[in-house]
């Protein structure tokens, strides 16, 4: 073990051992019935750093909902379909509004403002299901994580899905409003099957970190040392994170943080150090705008410590 492997796992220890000593966590998300009943108090952390090295503390074997987090292996699935054409679906600029705003896209004629919003998603998602039936594609997701994160178990909550398909009215009226303005191709409920279905995935930190990797070595993954994303890919997918990954606080994380990352409701943050590292934290009590609070500040002790920000030491 080299003196730099020392240093990371005594830091993602430290990390860990400050954050559960902290009262301050958020709240759950109490809008998804199954996940306002996931423990506050949970927390995982797990670094991969360039050389394989896996630095890991706290709760981070547990499987949490990947929520949000699903939507950069989306987007890299439907990059990889349809190459610059998403584009003209989707823009790539922050949004400044809450993730569920039907506000923006009402101004911007259905046209969603980003892939990680979740109207920007949803018409990721109804790209990536043209060509296939639903239970093809949900398939073909799961494989890819799989593959991803070299690691056969990893599958869909079902019971976090079919939460999320009862609960999901806002996400049907972003998808009509799209629908009715000729952004949608696939019925609607085939488009919402699936990415409930794909937010509903299931991974621990570990499994996360892995899965992250090839955004960290400009596209390859380590492993097999295929190639999941050209560079230039990799690194307009790390640009999107670093924009609009926390939604309407991605500024106040980029400040903060100063690396490209995604955030879901569940809890979770996948963030990149490009060159350098993959990083997933979970910490299921959330800030006021959707993000997990204390996973946010696990990452802005992490960088600070590591000099890792894309920004600078």
């Amino acid at each position: 073990m080299t003196i730099a492997t020392r240093e990371l796992e005594r830091v993602v220890r430290e990390i860990a051992d400050e954050m559960s000593a902290r009262p301050d966590r958020g709240e759950v998300a109490g809008y998804i019935p199954e996940l306002a009943r996931v423990d506050r108090n949970a927390f995982g952390l797990v670094v991969v750093d360039d050389a394989g090295n896996v630095a890991a503390a706290g709760d981070c074997d547990v499987p949490f909902s990947i929520q949000s987090i699903s939507k950069v292996f989306t987007l890299t699935l439907a990059l990889g379909k349809a190459g610059d054409r998403l584009w003209q679906r989707v823009g790539r600029e922050p949004s400044g509004s809450p993730f569920n705003s039907i506000v923006q896209l009402e101004y911007e004629r259905g046209r969603p403002r980003n892939p990680f919003i979740n109207a920007g998603a949803i018409a990721v998602t109804d790209l990536i299901l043209s060509g296939h039936q639903p239970r093809e594609l949900l398939g073909e997701i799961v494989r890819f994580m799989q593959f991803l994160s070299d690691d056969d178990s990893i599958g869909i909550d079902e019971a976090v899905a079919a939460s999320e398909q009862r609960s999901g009215f806002r996400n049907a009226a972003l998808a009509n409003y799209m629908k009715s303005f000729g952004m949608l191709e696939n019925p609607i409920d085939y488009t919402l099957g699936v990415y409930f279905h794909h937010c509903a995935i299931a991974m621990s930190c570990r499994q996360l970190a892995m899965a992250g990797r090839f955004l960290a070595h400009l596209g390859r993954h380590p492993t097999t040392g295929l190639s999941v994303v050209q560079p230039e890919r990799a690194r307009r997918i790390n640009a999107v994170m670093l924009m609009c990954g926390h939604y309407d606080g991605s500024g106040e994380f980029a400040y903060r943080v100063g690396l490209p990352a995604k955030s879901g409701v569940g809890g979770g943050i996948l963030a990149i150090a490009p060159g350098k590292a993959s990083i997933a934290v979970w910490s299921p009590g959330l800030d006021a705008n959707g993000n997990s609070y204390l996973g946010r500040v696990a990452l802005e002790a992490l960088t600070k410590r590591m000099g890792w920000s894309v920004f600078g030491a």
